[in-house]
């Protein structure tokens, strides 16, 4: 990617963490990189793939964050800390959360079938700890991408209620919570 487009998705990103993703407007990038409304399209397509690119971004900083997790713990260990990480993610960057994970987008992925092909960036690497899990003997035996999605599933409507104010905590008080939870929850898929 060049200095020009770098700079777009600089701009596109820094309204769309401060205002959302409703006001990402090609014209208004644009003013603010300094190029005329048209010079932007010579970067991005049109205002979805602009979105999409800061959508692949957020993916590849939630995947960099887990892949170094995932080499130094014990399995069980490995799920706590990448699932803590999509807690932590989705409270610092919560508009760029939603549209990642919450909001319709046409080239978002879908269970089963992108997930079981691999095409989900945080989804193998969840798999993969998974696996690792059952391989190791501390996880019941079971369908590993089944497995993912119920953890995933937990984490990500823990933080939905939290954000959607149906807690009462504070977010350290959540933070705390939302760790118990998903230890009583992987506590239930460990092998007998």
């Amino acid at each position: 990617m060049n200095t020009t487009a770098q700079s777009i998705l600089q701009i596109a990103r820094h309204i769309f963490e401060t205002e959302g993703a409703g006001a990402v407007s090609m014209r208004r990038v644009a003013e603010q990189a300094g190029i005329s409304a048209m010079a932007i399209y010579r970067h991005f397509e049109n205002r979805e793939a602009l979105l999409q690119e800061i959508a692949d971004a957020g993916f590849a900083e939630l995947a960099g964050f887990w892949t170094p997790k995932r080499t130094r713990q014990s399995p069980l260990k490995q799920i706590e800390a990448m699932l803590g990480g999509y807690m932590d993610y989705a409270l610092a960057h919560p508009r760029i959360f939603d549209y990642m994970f919450a909001e319709p987008r046409p080239s978002a992925r879908k269970f089963p079938e992108d997930f079981r092909k691999g095409r989900s960036p945080t989804g193998n690497l969840l798999a993969q700890a998974v696996t690792a899990g059952i391989d190791a003997g501390v996880l019941a035996r079971d369908n590993v991408w089944d497995v993912s999605m119920a953890l995933w599933a937990h984490a990500h409507g823990l933080i939905c209620l939290y954000r959607g104010g149906r807690f009462s905590y504070d977010e350290a008080a959540f933070r705390k919570f939302y760790r118990r939870s998903l230890q009583r929850l992987i506590h239930g898929l460990r092998a007998n």
